[in-house]
């Protein structure tokens, strides 16, 4: 298992077959069924939770800490601009084409080639646990995040999305934030009622002007955007309430549950977050992992799109072979370059750290 040359042909077929198979959010258990034969025809048994599959490497040892390899197999449907077969997975000129070619399967298949290379190795200072998960792209609750109390303790996690093998040291949180200025009904002749649209504009003014006291090294402040406003219900009424929408950028500085408690003691409006599970991630410049990195010659930078990463508690990275710009796009793929790129810089980082 541990020729990377033969690890990335068999990579590269691997994709071409996850490709060949649709896998849309909530529909991949076909392209679970064909992880878990790939990794038993290596001798691996995985476990299995719905369409996530994980495994650990052949002498894990409690004792020892552990490192997450983690990366997706859903997709997006394919957008109308395609002019070829989005599931034919051919291979010309250099590029392997295809749905979730780039986003993630490239990286998939790397962190996969990459596991199996540590697999059977004896003497590792960390374990290796391997996840393959499903309904990333939709921030599903059934895909990494159903399986974390399964992993066991983590010590750090690399999250395989694509990043042309730079190294994203932190990703954006996000919250959208449900809002409700509340007054009272009256006729607008007379002087009857209280607008709640005045309300909601002190409101509104504030979350357009406030700047939260710390900023991250990586993205500066947080940025939070009211994107959508609606009130009343005819033109001679004071409207009772303002609903508004307000979309929060949350940085490395805050945890989602500091920005939710600070924007609730300065607003009077009823506010209620979506969901405060996508959470803002990061991890130290100066950890081992991306220092092996950087003596690589890999930079660093903060990632604008969220990803599992924002689901992890631990520290992580975000690394992988494919271009975010290709991500989602028509005829979309990855170059098989990247790939055996992928493998061998994964390869030559890990090793840095558990020899």
């Amino acid at each position: 298992m541990n020729d990377t040359n033969t690890l990335y042909q068999q990579a590269v077929q691997l994709l071409q077959q996850l490709i060949s198979i649709p896998s849309f959010s909530k529909e991949e258990d076909r392209t679970a069924d064909l992880i878990a034969n790939f990794l038993q025809m290596h001798g691996i048994t995985p476990n299995r939770k719905l369409n996530n599959l994980w495994a650990w490497n052949k002498h894990f040892d409690a004792a020892k800490p552990t490192i997450l390899l983690n990366s997706h197999h859903d997709t997006v449907k394919p957008n109308s601009g395609y002019t070829r077969d989005p599931f034919d997975g051919m291979v010309e000129d250099g590029k392997l084409y295809g749905l979730g070619s780039n986003d993630a399967g490239g990286c998939l298949v790397s962190l996969i080639a990459v596991f199996l290379y540590f697999y059977d190795k004896t003497d590792l200072k960390y374990n290796f646990c391997l996840a393959t998960t499903a309904e990333e792209e939709i921030s599903g609750v059934n895909g990494l995040e159903l399986i974390i109390p399964d992993l066991g303790e983590l010590n750090f996690g690399i999250v395989g999305e694509p990043t042309l093998m730079q190294l994203a040291v932190a990703e954006r949180g996000l919250m959208v934030l449900d809002c409700v200025a509340h007054g009272k009904a009256g006729h607008a002749a007379r002087e009857e009622g209280d607008n709640a649209i005045y309300k909601a504009m002190k409101d509104i003014e504030w979350f357009r002007n406030f700047k939260f006291p710390k900023e991250s090294d990586v993205f500066g402040p947080i940025k939070m955007s009211v994107t959508i406003i609606n009130a009343g219900s005819q033109h001679n009424v004071v409207p009772a309430t303002c609903n508004f929408v307000v979309d929060v950028r949350v940085t490395d500085a805050y945890r989602n549950e500091e920005v939710l408690e600070i924007i609730r003691q300065h607003v009077s409006c009823d506010v209620n977050p979506r969901s405060i599970r996508l959470k803002p991630s990061s991890i130290d410049r100066d950890h081992p992992i991306v220092q092996a990195g950087i003596a690589l010659g890999r930079t660093t930078y903060g990632s604008p799109t969220t990803s599992d990463q924002s689901l992890l508690d631990i520290q992580s990275i975000k690394v992988g072979p494919g271009d975010s710009a290709r991500s989602h796009s028509a005829d979309e793929f990855v170059y098989v370059d990247e790939i055996r790129e992928g493998i061998e810089l994964y390869v030559k980082m890990l090793e840095q750290i558990v020899n």
